[in-house]
């Protein structure tokens, strides 16, 4: 069962449907570091964050008759989490992630931050296409959204988390996620304010680590369960009319 019917979840999210989903194999932790610095080293990579931004490629995707920014601000970088002081409304992203130039998989906070010591946490600031890359140059692939839910599933089926319907058992963290008011106040109680390292909570009863919480992951396509649930015929089509 893929999705869910949780009142609670996001709209996207829902409905939950039965799916069929091939073997296939899967990495036990999160890209980290060491491992990604081991792929630039090979092949000399540039991430799209790192990539010099060229004006030309960039208005393609800008309606007509956008203004050129200033070269000051055509600069490579990335968003930062970045949380405000106070509660604000989760309807605006810019409130807690900004941009910042410089900011890319060697310098997650900004330019002036590192990774070093950091080299077991999993990378972050890559693109789709830099991950795409990086399968690519390790003889594997990106996973289907399917097969990345039933593997942080870990075969449980109809339960709020891969471990049960407890997002902290008997007071124990079995994830890093956020604590506290979103996105202003990060209490911090399982030990970390940002990323974590790969391993440092229990693996999934599949042998998988971190396939809830810590950082976003990258899959080959979308998920949408209405368009599955729609196929099967268990949910009503739009009809639009003039």
């Amino acid at each position: 069962t893929m999705g869910t019917n949780d009142p609670d979840a996001y709209d996207a999210e829902k409905p939950a449907v039965n799916v069929d989903v091939s073997g296939f194999w899967v990495d036990e932790t999160e890209v980290t570091n060491a491992q990604f610095a081991e792929f630039v080293k090979a092949t000399g990579y540039l991430t799209v964050a790192e990539r010099a931004i060229s004006w030309e490629e960039l208005k393609k995707q800008l309606p007509p008759g956008t203004p050129k920014p200033d070269d000051a601000a055509l600069q490579p970088g990335s968003l930062v989490f970045s949380p405000p002081t106070q509660p604000v409304p989760l309807t605006d992203i810019s409130q807690w992630w900004v941009w910042k130039i410089g900011a890319n998989w060697k310098h997650p906070e900004g330019p002036e931050s590192s990774i070093e010591g950091k080299e077991n946490h999993p990378v972050v600031h890559i693109a789709y296409e830099d991950a795409e890359a990086y399968a690519k140059w390790a003889g594997k692939r990106l996973p289907t959204e399917f097969e990345w839910e039933f593997a942080a599933r870990g075969g449980v089926n109809g339960k709020r988390f891969a471990w049960g319907d407890e997002l902290t058992p008997e007071g124990k963290f079995l994830a890093n996620t956020f604590q506290g008011n979103f996105p202003n106040r990060n209490e911090g109680s399982d030990g970390y304010l940002g990323t974590s390292p790969v391993k440092a909570f229990q693996a999934n009863t599949f042998g998988l680590f971190d396939m809830i919480g810590n950082v976003w992951e990258l899959t080959s396509d979308w998920y949408d369960a209405l368009k599955y649930a729609r196929i099967a015929g268990h949910a009503p089509k739009l009809d639009a009319g003039m």
